[in-house]
């Protein structure tokens, strides 16, 4: 069985054992640090994940948030080897998975997955659940959970279903054959594709350029990208409508109105 990762403090004075968490400007990034076990998922790594994000969120100076992972790939999933805790599965999902998930889906900041090797199993649900995708050249998705008997959770066949249609997402579900990053790429499941050493600028570009942007807006944006999928249209005009209010109330609107009128680039503070 793989060694932990020594015990590590965040710029927030956070003590981890499984991740890494790292400030660059108005960047967070959150490094799932388990190597040896290919980032594989354990109870620590699933309960500091949570605290983590939560705590980027509270963080006014965090306008993005970057997470990837250590060594060669991105995350295998489940701790196979965590004990019998692990097989208790309807507790396990809704009270540390779904929490997860969720946590990234409500985080009123960018997300974004810098996926460096292979994400499988729950591993491609957390990368799933990133407002954006970028991903090695070798990175692969994988629903690994065929191969062990379970069904796909972490919200993966809802964004396979709606990303792919039912019929290839059903390939992928049934046989755990690997989605490589080029397909991923080109079914919009992916924002770019990089050559692996060209991989954390390419992130840390992008993290950058969002949150050196209207970051409140972004935030008001996101939760209506969520909504949209499963909201009817008058849902969808009436959620615009109440955002767009809200959005036109910062601080970010008046600059960006001052500097269209003054032919100038907008310099925006994320309030």
């Amino acid at each position: 069985m793989s060694s932990p990762a020594q015990p590590a403090t965040s710029a927030s004075g956070a003590v981890y054992e499984t991740i890494l968490v790292d400030d660059a400007a108005a960047v967070r990034t959150i490094t799932l640090n388990r190597p040896d076990s290919l980032n594989a998922l354990n109870a620590a790594m699933r309960r500091e994940l949570v605290g983590a994000i939560k705590q980027a969120g509270r963080d006014q100076s965090v306008r993005a948030l970057v997470i990837t992972g250590a060594g060669r790939g991105f995350c295998s999933g489940a701790d196979l080897r965590g004990g019998a805790g692990e097989r208790e599965f309807r507790r396990v999902v809704s009270t540390e998975y779904n929490p997860l998930i969720t946590a990234m889906r409500d985080l009123p900041k960018p997300v974004i997955a810098a996926v460096n090797g292979v994400a499988a199993g729950a591993g491609a649900s957390i990368a799933f659940a990133a407002d954006l995708i970028v991903a090695a050249e070798e990175a692969r998705f994988l629903m690994a959970f065929v191969r062990i008997g379970l069904v796909p959770d972490s919200g993966a066949t809802r964004v396979l279903v709606r990303a792919l249609g039912r019929h290839a997402a059903a390939q992928l579900i049934f046989t755990g054959e690997p989605l490589t990053a080029r397909g991923a790429a080109d079914a919009g499941l992916v924002a770019a594709v990089v050559p692996a050493d060209q991989l954390a600028d390419a992130a840390s570009e992008l993290a950058q350029r969002l949150a050196s942007g209207p970051t409140t807006a972004l935030g008001y944006a996101k939760r209506l990208i969520s909504a949209a999928e499963d909201a009817s249209f008058a849902d969808a005009l009436r959620a615009e409508g109440d955002l767009q209010e809200l959005a036109g109330r910062t601080e970010d609107h008046r600059e960006g109105v001052a500097a269209f009128a003054e032919k100038r680039d907008p310099r925006f503070s994320g309030r």
